[in-house]
């Protein structure tokens, strides 16, 4: 089991005490294992496995506790025959009906530490905020970074250099179940595909009711076919126009917000920094596992220069930066990262391959006059950072410690 440092560093600091913790993220992206390592430390330091409860609401032995009442009943008689502070861990909580109302009477009668996960973003608005406001910490769980799965990887073929590594990275991503198949390529494809299925029908048609399945179908291929490029309603709504299928925009918008509940996608909002204000159109969309895409819909080859971006992407995320596109007069800059007022700009391109598109990159950072980090990131082996923006190739990229 690979120790996922990068999260429990952030989670530790809340184990033991009463604030409730919850995991999201897509389906199968590690939040179980999540909460394994969390028993392991717990165990470590002293606590014994007898004081852990533990369910997990996608194992049918458990489908008798999914109303609220009787995951009280169950949990509250279980509690009552531990000794000591009882850890409670929750995985899949979403499939319980008022499984809010049930969590917070815990808190607030049993001697206990609560630990949730859930597929859904859903599961922290409306209902959950009323009951629990303040009282919980989320974090939310991205499937394997690059330095995840180089180690991973190397357990399966250990004399793999980076290089070698981030060619499968590519095509494979980051799930981690891909492991227990040894990255092996037909069987990796088969569970990426079935995975993107059960998030399509579990957690995005049977959640929200779609009933035009179909139109969803075509919307969700249209955002993987053009992940990382502006878009727009409007434009999708004209293309499916002429497919025969009359759609309104807002309909479009909805279905891709369940989407991004189910954390399928990411949307990223595009900010004017002259301006420094949002632009209300024209957003880009990143997939949550760039495996998926090439399982699902092939070509990540073909369009390497999106899938570079769409990896950099979430690994802005994953190190905690609120991540926009930015535009300067006719220019963009693929990624504006900001973590507690400490910015970072990313332009992430192919290959440096010209002086046209030396130019370009680069000069994407010509009216910003700030100090903060500015970074080019791409394929080439050669330094080119130039007038104090740095060049990384991107395998160093993603795997450096800090990039201020």
């Amino acid at each position: 089991m690979i120790k996922r440092e990068l999260y429990m560093s952030r989670i530790r600091p809340f184990i033991g005490t009463e604030l409730i913790k919850v995991m999201t993220g897509i389906r199968r992206c590690g939040k179980s294992v999540m909460l394994e390592l969390i028993k392991q430390e717990l165990t470590e330091s002293g606590v014994s496995p007898t004081q852990f409860v533990s369910v997990n609401f996608e194992d049918m032995s458990c489908s008798h506790l999914q109303t609220a009442q009787a995951l009280h009943d169950e949990i509250t008689k279980r509690a009552a025959e531990t000794d000591g502070k009882v850890y409670l861990f929750f995985d899949e909580i979403q499939e319980v009906k008022d499984w809010e109302k049930c969590i917070n009477s815990f808190r607030v009668s049993l001697d206990c530490d609560i630990y949730i996960t859930g597929s859904n973003a859903k599961l922290l608005s409306g209902e959950l905020a009323t009951y629990l406001g303040g009282r919980y910490v989320e974090f939310v769980i991205y499937p394997f970074s690059f330095g995840e799965f180089i180690e991973l990887y190397r357990s399966v073929a250990p004399d793999t250099s980076v290089r070698q590594c981030f060619q499968k990275y590519l095509l494979s991503g980051g799930m981690p179940y891909l492991a227990n198949l040894r990255y092996a390529d037909a069987p990796s494809k088969q569970y990426l595909h079935d995975l993107f299925n059960s998030v399509q029908l579990k957690d995005i048609v049977k959640r929200n009711k779609v009933r035009d399945v179909d139109l969803l179908e075509r919307i969700i291929a249209y955002v993987i076919a053009n992940v990382g490029t502006t878009f727009s309603a409007a434009s999708l709504a004209k293309f499916l126009k002429n497919e025969q299928r009359t759609v309104a925009p807002e309909t479009i918008l909805n279905y891709i917000k369940y989407c991004c509940e189910s954390y399928l996608f990411y949307r990223v909002k595009r900010e004017d920094l002259q301006g420094k204000q949002i632009l209300a159109s024209n957003e880009k969309y990143y997939i949550a596992d760039h495996g998926i895409r090439e399982a699902v819909f092939g070509g990540n080859m073909r369009d390497i220069n999106l899938i570079l971006e769409n990896i950099v992407y979430l690994e802005l995320l994953r190190r905690g930066y609120a991540v926009t596109v930015g535009k300067t007069g006719n220019k963009e800059i693929d990624f504006v990262c900001d973590k507690r007022g400490e910015k970072l700009y990313v332009q992430v391109t192919y290959l440096l391959a010209s002086e046209e598109t030396i130019n370009r990159e680069f000069g994407a950072y010509d009216s910003i006059r700030d100090n903060f980090p500015k970074y080019v990131v791409s394929l080439d082996e050669f330094d080119m950072s130039r007038n104090g923006i740095k060049h990384r190739n991107i395998r160093d990229f993603l795997l450096e410690d800090s990039w201020a």
